[in-house]
């Protein structure tokens, strides 16, 4: 049977001009993901019915390299099943709309590859910023939408050393004068960290080397956001007024990845944050983390850890501003998978410890189960509304993930978790729940089709 294939004519047009020297690529996604939700992201209140729905990720990446030059691509869409009618788009604002340019940047070599140095390059455009394990700069690929930055960067790598510095900045359209940014993107923001407003700009400075036993790294992030204030009739405070002029804060620190002794991995982190806040009060806050994991056999590995992040002191009105932010990485790696802290929904601003075990069992090549177990606590006591000390433990958290892969290409995820909470995560302090549930639960079965780069030479 004779078979077919049609391609629009800018495309085989754009396939004969490639020379010998220069490679197309073309790869792409295809992500749905079913939850049912009973209590995810925060408390369930009692007699709440649970949320069942399917989103969906439809990714399409296009590539283009040449003699020391790279151009990328990445278009997706993201919506949830039934969210527009059968025969119509939907009818409801732009702001929503699903399709949008996920990256779109360019990569041009400043040296001849391996002649002096291994790697001198600049990059510039929409990109993903993905570092160490993702804690604080990291493509948050969990969500469908995931996040990237708008900006500029220079990478440079060579024997062990890789020192990467970039930057941003942000304005809502083009002007004639002023440069007053409210900080609220258009579309699918994919900001979950916490300050409800994207920076006005950000400068960062990135050094990683490798050592015999791993890996040491080192940050220092700053972003800038617009100032602002409210108008006197506005007693709530619900609408900013922006104006000329930022706020900076300022994170510095560093982590180590490796192996200290046989088959036992490690993982160490350490930031600081200070400067100031949006409304420009001064910061003072801490971040630190310690894991560990034993490889008992090929198969089976376990290790337990814990996570600090610095908050106010809920009893002790003058230590205030004391809140860690993650800034922008991938918090749903972390936290418990059930997102109750660092992620959308917030958790009042009391800082979180985090102690947690993770077992991995991999059955087969391509069969793995999971299994973590969090107990999270406030550093601090925190006040009751009616002036008692509250305890300070917040629930545990149990999470089940089974990730099959028939091919290479297909991947089957299923998770299960559970959020056994307290008084505390569902008082007004925290979590604001009225009536709350003592159990919550979450469940999802994700399948994801991201077939090999096709190339033509």
């Amino acid at each position: 049977m004779e078979k077919k294939i049609y391609l629009p004519t800018s495309l085989i047009l754009f396939c004969i001009c490639v020379t010998t020297q220069a490679q197309f690529t073309i790869s792409g996604q295809v992500r749905t993901r079913t939850e049912l939700r009973n209590g995810q992201g925060t408390v369930q209140a009692q007699d709440t019915v649970p949320a069942l729905f399917t989103s969906q990720r439809t990714r399409l990446n296009l590539g283009y390299s040449g003699y020391r030059y790279k151009i990328f691509t990445a278009i997706q869409d993201v919506r949830l099943w039934g969210q527009d009618a059968s025969t119509i788009n939907r009818t409801t604002s732009d702001a929503l709309d699903g399709l949008m340019i996920h990256e779109a940047w360019a990569e041009i070599s400043l040296v001849d590859t391996g002649k002096v140095i291994k790697n001198l390059t600049f990059k510039v455009g929409r990109q993903e910023l993905l570092y160490d394990d993702s804690r604080l700069l990291g493509n948050l690929d969990w969500l469908q939408q995931a996040r990237r930055h708008d900006a500029a960067l220079v990478k440079f790598e060579h024997k062990g050393w890789t020192v990467h510095l970039g930057g941003a900045y942000n304005q809502n359209a083009e002007r004639k004068s002023n440069s007053i940014y409210n900080g609220i993107p258009i579309g699918y923001t994919a900001g979950t960290n916490g300050m409800s407003a994207l920076y006005k700009s950000m400068q960062f400075l990135y050094v990683a080397k490798k050592f015999y036993f791993g890996n040491a790294t080192f940050l220092a992030f700053k972003d800038d956001f617009s100032k602002y204030h409210f108008a006197p009739a506005d007693v709530n405070k619900t609408t900013p007024i922006y104006e000329q002029g930022v706020w900076s804060r300022h994170t510095i620190g560093g982590n180590m990845f490796g192996t200290a002794i046989r088959k036992i991995g490690f993982s160490l982190s350490a930031f600081y944050q200070g400067g100031n806040y949006r409304d420009g009060t001064s910061l003072s806050e801490y971040f630190f983390s310690l894991s560990t994991s034993y490889a008992a056999g090929r198969k089976f590995s376990v290790g337990p850890g814990a996570d600090i992040t610095s908050g106010n002191n809920g009893s002790d009105p003058t230590k205030k501003y004391q809140r860690f932010d993650p800034l922008y990485g991938t918090p749903h790696k972390f936290w418990g998978y059930m997102d109750y802290f660092y992620v959308a929904d917030g958790f009042g601003a009391n800082g979180l410890i985090d102690y947690y075990l993770k077992g991995r069992y991999k059955a087969k090549d391509n069969l793995t189960l999971s299994l973590d177990a969090h107990r999270f606590v406030l550093p601090d006591a925190v006040l009751a509304l009616d002036g008692t000390t509250m305890d300070k433990a917040l629930g545990m958290e149990l999470d089940f993930v089974l990730l099959f892969s028939p091919t290479k290409a297909i991947n089957l995820e299923a998770g299960y978790s559970a959020m056994f909470s307290t008084s505390t995560l569902a008082s007004a302090k925290v979590k604001n729940v009225s009536k709350p549930a003592d159990f919550s639960t979450w469940a999802y079965l994700m399948l994801s089709i991201k077939p090999s780069e096709f190339i033509v030479k």
